[in-house]
């Protein structure tokens, strides 16, 4: 098995197995979103999908951010804070974030798709292995933002796990709440949708023992709870 390392600007150009990797907030948020019951995720590229699609399928909810603020138009935002208080049992959503689902509707030459963050951290490596893939494309979205050290991280992680490794987690995770974008997040801008409690879940480790696979269907990539 051959990893290769990429980001939002050369994604395109993955083959084989991506993993697409967003720990800040976006598949952490997602994992949450599953964990309380939703069925499905639509991730996509830009708010005005994000609503076109809630129009066409008025039963979906909308979720995500631009800016790290959810759209005024959106059902919720992008806080796995939040996120964990939702009911939402059987619920369809579409998000759109500015790196997490960048990620994934970028990486159109990818074979497979997974999508990645620390809570769901040793069930995407067992699926990954499952799928056995020759090369596995990391996709460190938050390396155009703030670095993306969080992300590298977790894909440095996932990438012990699949060479047969049990590194300790421990200084992965504290990369995590070390990071530029945690710094900025959730400690200087001091607002009340970034709580604290967000950089707890986003450096929680394997909370969830599901995978998130990514398929592409009627023209939209789907995103579902898969445990391996």
């Amino acid at each position: 098995m051959k990893f290769h390392y990429t980001d939002l600007e050369t994604c395109h150009e993955a083959r084989g197995m991506v993993v697409v990797i967003d720990v800040i907030r976006a598949f952490t948020n997602a994992a949450f979103a599953f964990s309380r019951g939703a069925k499905e995720i639509y991730p996509v590229g830009t708010v005005e999908e994000a609503l076109q699609f809630k129009a066409q399928y008025p039963e979906v909810l909308a979720c995500g951010e631009v800016g790290g603020f959810p759209p005024e138009e959106f059902d919720f935002g992008n806080s796995p804070t939040q996120t964990n208080t939702l009911d939402l049992s059987g619920r369809v959503i579409v998000q759109r974030t500015g790196a997490g689902t960048q990620g994934v509707v970028r990486s159109i030459g990818a074979d497979a798709l997974v999508a990645a963050s620390f809570v769901v951290a040793d069930a995407t490596a067992k699926y990954i292995l499952n799928c056995s893939p020759e090369q596995v494309t990391f996709v460190i979205t938050g390396a155009t933002w703030s670095g993306g050290e969080e992300d590298l991280s977790c894909a440095e992680y996932l990438e012990e796990l699949l060479r047969g490794n049990r590194p300790g987690p421990e200084p992965f995770l504290e990369r995590v709440r070390k990071s530029r974008e945690s710094m900025q997040m959730f400690f200087e801008l001091k607002e009340p949708l970034f709580p604290k409690s967000d950089l707890d879940h986003c450096a929680a480790l394997n909370i969830f023992d599901f995978a998130m696979p990514v398929t592409r269907q009627n023209g939209h990539y789907s995103m579902r709870a898969i445990k391996p």
